[in-house]
This record gives structure tokens, sequence and C-alpha cells, in this order.
């Protein structure tokens, strides 16, 4: 009875642990309005522009998991809400980044836990706001005429909560190498847009291969973010994409554990110590 009851406290404390930190991040965000409306904004852009511009010039053929020919709106969905969770998978990072400039991460790191085990609850939180910020997006494609499942958007939230974590793991590994605040808005970039435009995101693989562009589809074909994206587009049909799901949870466990393996949160505090002597 002293075992369980101790188990039982110890699996509060680490609950309470992990609320904490969602709960900080979570506060943070929404002071910052301005990165909630960008979050928003930037995949209805690209929905509204794109989806009309090419809306008669890219026909998708029946190829699952559609069972009918869809317009490119319907087909650019899913790459759109891979969009909102790639941007705020590497924007959690940066503020991670942040803290580990600041010294406010070693701060953190004094509390009672394992040092991957911060670093998950920090994963988790920006999981979190990665999915409702898809989820947001979800709703004004709807409104925006994009037909989609009327069940798709809670069939997508395991999806999207997975896919979200991976991103974040991958943000969260590059933020080992990059020490520096300032730097790591290029490697950002560096990351955020070929994984993009290297996927299933915009066009099929198979329309890829078809115009010439052979090697451009064998990328995308072993980009993380391609399976993030395929994972997402079965989901809302209420489907499983036995690989991309394989390839996403894949993806995600190797770069959390290579992270954590090798996150040091002082680096940029002393590399800042280092350049001042």
């Amino acid at each position: 009875m002293i075992r369980w009851l101790r188990a039982l406290d110890a699996i509060a404390r680490w609950a309470r642990a992990l609320e904490a930190i969602a709960r900080r991040d979570t506060l943070r965000f929404l002071r910052q309005t301005s990165r909630l409306f960008s979050a928003i904004l930037r995949p209805v852009l690209w929905l509204v522009v794109f989806g009309a511009g090419f809306q008669n010039v890219l026909g998708v053929s029946i190829t699952p998991p559609y069972e009918t020919y869809v317009p490119y709106d319907v087909y650019m969905a899913p790459g759109l809400l891979g969009m909102v969770l790639l941007f705020q998978g590497m924007q959690s990072s940066l503020s991670l980044v942040f803290d580990r400039e600041v010294g406010l991460l070693r701060l953190l790191l004094t509390a009672p836990f394992p040092r991957w085990y911060i670093l998950f609850a920090k994963l988790v939180a920006g999981t979190v706001l990665a999915v409702l910020q898809a989820l947001v997006f979800l709703v004004v494609a709807r409104l925006f005429g994009v037909d989609l499942p009327d069940w798709a958007f809670l069939r997508v939230i395991p999806a999207l909560f997975l896919g979200g974590f991976t991103l974040a793991a991958i943000g969260l590994l590059l933020s080992v190498y990059v020490r520096r605040l300032e730097n790591y808005a290029g490697a950002m970039n560096f990351v955020i847009f070929p994984a993009f435009f290297f996927s299933t995101a915009l066009y099929p693989l198979w329309k890829v291969a078809e115009s010439g562009a052979v090697w451009i589809a064998k990328v995308a074909a072993v980009n993380p973010f391609t399976s993030v994206v395929e994972l997402v587009r079965f989901a809302i049909y209420g489907q499983v994409d036995i690989l991309a799901l394989a390839v996403t949870l894949g993806a995600g466990l190797l770069a959390f554990l290579l992270a954590a393996r090798g996150y040091d949160p002082q680096k940029g505090v002393l590399g800042r110590k280092a350049m001042g002597e």
C-alpha cells in the first residue's frame, strides 16, 4: 500500500511539473498576440492565393486517401496544417534557445527532475500550442469553403499531436548545435523552407516525378515532413498511413533522444562569457 501511495505521489509530482511548464509557455504565447495572428494568417494566405491561383491548373487524381477527384485547396489543406506545426515547432525551440542564452533554462533544470523530462515537457507544451493553432486554421479553412469531412476536426488531433511533437523534436535537435540566438533564425529558415517545398504539402509525388523532377520526388520521399503531412492527410479521412506513422514516430523519437543526449543548457551563457573574455 505504501509503495502504491509513493508511486502515485511521484506521478502527481511529475504531472504537476509538466502542467507548470505547459502553463508558462501557454501564457507566454497568449501574451504575444502577434504570434497567434501570424500563425493563422500565414497558411490562410497560402490557401487563398495558391488555392485560387492553381485551382484550375493542378488537378489531383484519385489517389489514397481520396476516393474521387478533389479540388486543389482540399489537397493543400493537410500541407498547410503541417506548415502550422512546422513553424510552431521551430518557434518553440527558438524560445528554448532564448531561455538558454539568458540562463532561465539553467534555473528550470534545478528542479528535481531528469534533464530529459524537462526537455520532454517543453516539447509537449510546444506541441499542444501547435495543435491548437492547427485546429484554429482548420476552422478558418472550413469558413473559406474547403470541403473536408465533417469529423475531420476530431479525427486529425492524434496525427497533429504526433506530427507536432516530431517537428518540435527536430527543432530541439537543431537548437543543440546552434549556440547563438541570432543564428537560430537563419537556421530555422534553412530547415523550414526546404522541408516544406521538398514534400507533398503542395503537390503529390507522382506529379513531381511525372514532370521530370525525379530527384525532387526522391528527396521528398525521405523527408520526415512528407510523412507528417501524409499522416495528417490520411487522418482527416479516418485512415492511417502505416509508413507515414512509422517514419513520423521514428524520426520524433530519434530526434528527441539525440537532443536529450547532446543538449547542454549552459552553452549560450558560457559562450557569451567566453566572447567577453
